[in-house]
C-alpha cells in the first residue's frame, strides 16, 4: 500500500499553475470509457486519449497514453517497448501506484508515483499536439493543455516518457 495520500484534482491544478503550465478545466458528467467521453466532443478541446495501465510478466508497470482513435495491439506494443507479456493491471494496483480509479486513468496520475514505479509510454501525436485533454485525477473533469506542457509536467515529476509513434505498424524483433 502506498504510504502517501493521492493528490486531489485541485492540488494537481495548483501544481500545473506553479509550473507555469497554461491549462483549462471543464466540468462534465462522469465518463468511464472513450466511447462515453466522445459524447462530450465540442465541449472539450484538443486531442483525447486512451490511457492503459498495464503490467508485464516481470512486474514492470506501464502507463500507455495514446490517441483515443489509435488501435493498440498488446503483442506488438510489448515488442515496441521491450516489455514481457503485457496484461491489464488490477484496480487495487492502479489505486496503490497512481492514486486513481478505473475510468480516471491519466498521465497526470504520475504525480502520485514519487518512486517512479510506472514507465509512461506517450503517443508522439499527443506529445506534439497543440491541445490535449486528460482527466485531472477524476473522471468528472477534463483539463486541456499543450503536448509540450504535458511533457514538461511529466519531466518535472521525474517520469521521462518513452515516446512512441503508434502509427508505425512494422513488427520489431
Amino acid at each position: 500500500m502506498a504510504d502517501h495520500m493521492p493528490k486531489t484534482p485541485q492540488e494537481l491544478l495548483n501544481i500545473l499553475n506553479k509550473l507555469g503550465i497554461s491549462n483549462q478545466t471543464t466540468d462534465h458528467a462522469p465518463v468511464m470509457t472513450v466511447a462515453e467521453s466522445q459524447n462530450l466532443r465540442g465541449l472539450i478541446p484538443g486531442h483525447h486519449s486512451k490511457n492503459l495501465f498495464l503490467k508485464d510478466k516481470k512486474g514492470q508497470l506501464w502507463l500507455v497514453v495514446a490517441d483515443e482513435e489509435q488501435p493498440i495491439d498488446l503483442k506488438l506494443l510489448r515488442k515496441q517497448i521491450g516489455a514481457a507479456n503485457l496484461s491489464f493491471a488490477k484496480a487495487d494496483l492502479l489505486m496503490d501506484k497512481l492514486g486513481v480509479t478505473p475510468g480516471s486513468v491519466t498521465p497526470f496520475s504520475i504525480i502520485n508515483d514519487p518512486i517512479q514505479d510506472v514507465q509512461v509510454v506517450l503517443d508522439t501525436t499527443l506529445a506534439s499536439a497543440e491541445q490535449v485533454s486528460f482527466h485531472p485525477l477524476i473522471n468528472t473533469l477534463s483539463t486541456t493543455l499543450s503536448g509540450t506542457d504535458l511533457l514538461r509536467f511529466l519531466r518535472a515529476y521525474s517520469h521521462e516518457p518513452m515516446l512512441l509513434d503508434f502509427n508505425k505498424t512494422e513488427e520489431f524483433t
